[in-house]
């Protein structure tokens, strides 16, 4: 079975996008460029005993996605524990709202965002009330 490991989010500004994900989620990051041989920060997105994966920011190696295009590869989703609050952050930090909150009725609230960097990531807060 083909388990995911592993995530990378590709950048124009490293700065930037390791502000945008550390302050909103909380994230870390280790340079590991010497082994990649390019700017490339492992992710570190949780306490290893808790589920979840690990990631990186890489340089972007070409072009960014151009703005309402479809999508064209993987968007990934964080849980969060306060979905209003998290979308503030996203905001202020200069994220953009791509698909507005909804309702996964029973289930959960779900929504999608363009980060500083242009790529599409989601946020899922867990809520058997959602309706």
């Amino acid at each position: 079975m083909g388990r995911l490991v592993h995530f990378e989010i590709h950048v124009d500004d490293m700065e930037r996008a390791k502000k945008f994900y550390g302050e909103i989620f909380g994230w870390t990051f280790e340079d590991w460029s010497t082994y990649a041989g390019m700017p490339y920060f492992g992710a570190v997105t949780g306490n290893a005993n808790e589920p979840g994966i690990n990631g990186a920011l890489m340089q972007r190696q070409g072009t960014s996605p151009e703005p309402g295009q479809a999508m064209n590869g993987y968007a990934c989703t964080m849980g969060v524990e306060d979905y209003d609050s998290t979308e503030e952050k996203i905001v202020s930090l200069g994220g953009k709202i791509a698909l507005p909150k909804y309702a996964l009725p029973g289930m959960a609230w779900q929504g999608y965002y363009i980060d500083t960097e242009g790529n599409v990531f989601g946020i899922h807060q867990p809520d058997e009330n959602a309706k």
